[in-house]
């Protein structure tokens, strides 16, 4: 796809894998955006811990928005509060496709978005609808794991973070500035 001006052309990001870092590049790319006057906005997917660091620092930025959709660790899909799950990323995915559409945003960022396609919570094809109805100038950033083949040949941007090596596994509780 060519454009005669790419300086300011909306991009698709994906942000994968089973490394950490998803979240953080992407809150990366909004805090650069915030920081260039760009009006930003992340919804959230499957996350539900509005004491994180995320939600109170994205609270401080002018022009950041962010709101969480989810119920929280998805049960299995034979669990009774399965369907709670689907319906919060379904109504998150709404949000979405309002914001992406609304062309207020210049970036928006749909966090846990992989997961909740993967695990069955949304539609692929309805994530991949809401996403191509972005504008020319706003770029959406999709981040979590196990991305389909199909969001990322959406993107024409896909990072994989590797998980090599975490502290996690050797002990280290998840730490408030780092895990969350």
């Amino acid at each position: 796809m060519e454009r005669a001006d790419m300086s300011n052309a909306g991009r698709v990001l994906v942000f994968t894998g089973d490394g950490k870092g998803k979240t953080t590049a992407a809150l990366g790319m909004a805090l650069r955006a915030v920081g260039h006057g760009v009006k930003v906005k992340i919804i959230q997917f499957i996350k539900s811990d509005s004491s994180t660091g995320e939600i109170a620092a994205m609270r401080l930025l002018p022009g950041a928005e962010i709101v969480q959709t989810g119920c929280g660790f998805v049960p299995p899909a034979s669990s009774a509060v399965f369907a709670e799950h689907r319906q919060a990323a379904e109504s998150g995915l709404k949000v979405a496709a309002d914001t992406i559409e609304s062309g207020e945003y210049s970036l928006v960022v749909l966090d846990e978005i992989c997961v909740a396609v993967a695990k069955r919570l949304l539609d692929e094809c309805s994530v991949i609808e809401a996403v191509r109805k972005a504008g020319p100038n706003t770029t959406v950033a999709l981040t979590g794991r196990d991305a389909t083949a199909a969001l990322m040949d959406l993107a024409d941007t896909v990072t994989e973070m590797s998980d090599i090596k975490h502290g996690m596994k050797l002990g280290w509780p998840a730490q408030e500035g780092v895990e969350f």
